[in-house]
């Protein structure tokens, strides 16, 4: 099987992927189409869309409840609302199919790039520590590093390395698998009348469960970032 690269071009000396900048764009737009047209035309009596967009942002506060009290978290309800729905999405684009012009990969699922699930755990990571300041104050947040004692001031410095590696590799090896496996499905689907009809099976169960893995590590995620971010505002943590 001929090995497919991403396609990238190179500027001011790094090297960017063309192939996950069209997903996150793709990705971008349609969570935007999504929530427009969920919230376009709102009605005291939901339907369609409108009653799928509420069902979603009570699902997504229910998250938040589980982590840290609704006081606290209220303000975090649509950056986790976004959140959820950016990464479902962006575990989802992949899946039905891959564009590939000779060695060239075109279309895949950005979240199957280490580089964009990393940034994302980057993201909420910093962005915990930017609310813990906001609101504890610098004095009150640095001082969560050495409660109750200071000599776990090492270990919590690299809980946050460890919390920033795990929240963005533990998607990305889920996303990326679950591509591979699949292309690895799609060539015996081109190899001859008996083997395409052992390997359209195995393909739609996989993709089924793809679905799955792809929601599921949706949420995983940002009940994850919440929970960090529990960490650094609510008081009882």
């Amino acid at each position: 099987m001929a090995e497919h690269v991403e396609k990238s071009v190179k500027l001011f000396g790094i090297h960017f992927s063309v192939t996950t900048a069209i997903a996150l764009f793709s990705t971008c737009l349609i969570v935007f189409i999504l929530a427009f047209f969920s919230t376009r035309n709102l009605k005291t009596k939901p339907t369609g869309m409108q009653n799928f967009m509420e069902w979603l942002i009570d699902f997504v506060r229910g998250i938040i409840k589980s982590t840290m009290d609704w006081h606290d978290g209220a303000r975090f309800h649509i950056l986790a609302l976004t959140l959820f729905m950016f990464i479902f999405v962006a575990n989802m684009v992949g899946l039905p199919f891959a564009i590939v012009t000779g060695h060239n990969l075109w279309w895949k699922s950005p979240t199957a790039d280490p580089v964009v699930t990393l940034t994302l755990a980057s993201m909420m990571v910093v962005i915990s520590h930017y609310y813990g300041v906001r609101v504890k104050g610098r004095v009150g947040y640095l001082k969560t590093f050495v409660q109750p004692k200071a000599f776990l001031l090492p270990l919590k410095i690299i809980e946050e390395f460890a919390n920033t590696m795990t929240l963005g590799l533990r998607i990305y090896g889920n996303i990326y698998a679950g591509e591979v496996l699949l292309s690895l499905l799609a060539v015996g689907l081109g190899k001859g009348f008996f083997l395409s009809i052992f390997a359209i099976f195995p393909t739609i169960v996989w993709q089924a469960f793809s679905i799955f893995v792809g929601a599921i590590q949706a949420f995983i995620f940002t009940t994850l970032s919440m929970v960090y971010m529990s960490h650094k505002v609510a008081d009882h943590h």
